[in-house]
């Protein structure tokens, strides 16, 4: 990807290399890494050098930096494995990396795939949540060790803030949009939301790193409550269930008030 460099407030926003300039290099060095709820998908504004990735200058990286005035190197990727963070978002990262913001381990559980499951193919609900909830408790852990270490070995120093995943549903049974979601199965994800979150913050402070966890902050702005932080059914298909521009905002909140 050709260099490309914008100024968002204070903070140097760039994707996929750091600012080559001297004004930048003085700043403190943040990376932000992971997947789509990292890149900003939900929030349906993209830079147009992202491509697939779908980064967004909406998403909760670019206003951390613009914040705190940090230069961002902006790896998060949409669709993103913990492998795809070990073998493509790490190249930035080093000695002199001061904050490092990571939220992954959703794609590496099928979990997209499970609520997409429940929500158009109900048949398919049950079988594709209790695979999910066997990965979680079998493989999940092992993954992320290997991404934290692989993290913490590039950026010795850096402070890791590792970003857990909200409720996305009421906990009311409220359904909406989709139409074969049952009250039923919404609790049923949501626990297995839990059980992923659970999972994360783990191995996160078993490494040492910051854990945020964005579940009670978005408790009243789930899919289907009357202020909705996060996208119910939409329209394109791969913008449901992620954390719209107001989400994104609630985690930048949460990201700032666990740094100095």
């Amino acid at each position: 990807m050709r260099t490309w460099r914008r100024l968002i407030g204070a903070g140097a926003v760039c994707l996929g290399v750091l600012v080559p300039a001297a004004a930048a290099s003085a700043l403190p060095q943040y990376v932000d890494l992971g997947d789509s709820y990292a890149s900003g998908v939900g929030t349906r504004v993209f830079y147009s050098e992202s491509g697939s990735c779908k980064r967004s200058p909406e998403a909760y990286g670019p206003k951390v930096s613009a914040a705190k005035g940090y230069t961002l190197s902006f790896q998060a990727c949409s669709g993103a494995k913990t492998g795809d963070v070990n073998s493509k978002q790490l190249g930035t990262l080093s000695s002199t990396t001061n904050l490092v913001s990571l939220s992954i381990g959703g794609n590496d559980a099928g979990f997209s795939n499970v609520i997409l499951n429940c929500a158009l193919y109900f048949f398919t609900c049950g079988s594709a949540i209790n695979e999910a909830n066997n990965f979680i408790a079998t493989k999940l852990g092992a993954l992320l060790d290997t991404t934290y270490n692989n993290i913490r070995s590039r950026a010795t120093s850096a402070h890791v803030v590792v970003i857990g995943y909200p409720r996305l549903f009421t906990s009311d049974g409220k359904t909406c949009n989709a139409n074969f979601l049952t009250s039923s199965n919404e609790k049923k994800l949501n626990e297995t939301g839990d059980k992923l979150d659970a999972a994360i913050k783990a191995r996160a402070e078993a490494h040492g790193f910051t854990f945020v966890d964005p579940r009670s902050g978005f408790a009243n702005h789930a899919v289907c409550s009357s202020e909705e932080w996060l996208n119910g059914q939409s329209n394109p298909l791969e913008e449901s269930y992620h954390p719209n521009i107001k989400g994104h905002v609630q985690f930048t909140k949460e990201v700032e008030a666990v740094l100095p």
